[in-house]
């Protein structure tokens, strides 16, 4: 698996993840808050993997080419 997202990208991922995590603990409930659970954990893994695998479907690279 290649990475296929730069810095920035994960830390906005990273950010909006934390974001989603406080709303979702104190304002939702139900199966609104189990897909807000679920969003942040994707986001998570794709950050921490640097891996997107929408971004391979569209051809989509935000790394620094060297």
């Amino acid at each position: 698996m290649m990475k296929n997202m730069g810095t920035t990208d994960r830390i906005i991922r990273t950010i909006a993840a934390l974001v989603i995590l406080y709303v979702t603990y104190t304002a939702l409930s139900g199966i609104v808050a189990f897909l807000g659970y679920v969003i942040v954990a994707v986001l998570l893994v794709t950050s921490a993997t640097a891996y997107c695998p929408a971004y391979k479907m569209m051809g989509m690279d935000t790394t620094k080419k060297r």
